[in-house]
């Protein structure tokens, strides 16, 4: 399976609104669920899905009514542990 970023706006969304979806986003038909990042001032939204194609994770927004501007398929990814370790032996 891939890993999916995708971008939403959804200026004026509530903490509660959010949480009304989740009974529809747990079933995961198309694409399953793995985080959530919201900024509640702007709306500006990001999850990350994992799915077999971009075109499942797009059928499980339109499955569960939720609106998004992007889907990107994740090709690398860096954590904080691998940077560190990247970066031991580098000089300053």
């Amino acid at each position: 399976m891939a890993t999916f970023l995708t971008l939403h706006q959804a200026p004026g969304l509530s903490a509660d609104e959010i949480a009304g979806y989740g009974p529809e986003v747990a079933q995961g038909v198309h694409a399953r669920f793995r985080n959530l990042f919201v900024n509640l001032r702007s709306g500006f939204i990001v999850t990350i899905y994992e799915a077999d194609s971009r075109d499942a994770v797009e059928q499980e927004f339109e499955r569960i009514g939720f609106p998004f501007d992007d889907i990107h398929e994740i090709d690398y990814t860096l954590d904080e542990a691998r940077l560190a370790a990247m970066t031991s032996g580098a000089t300053s």
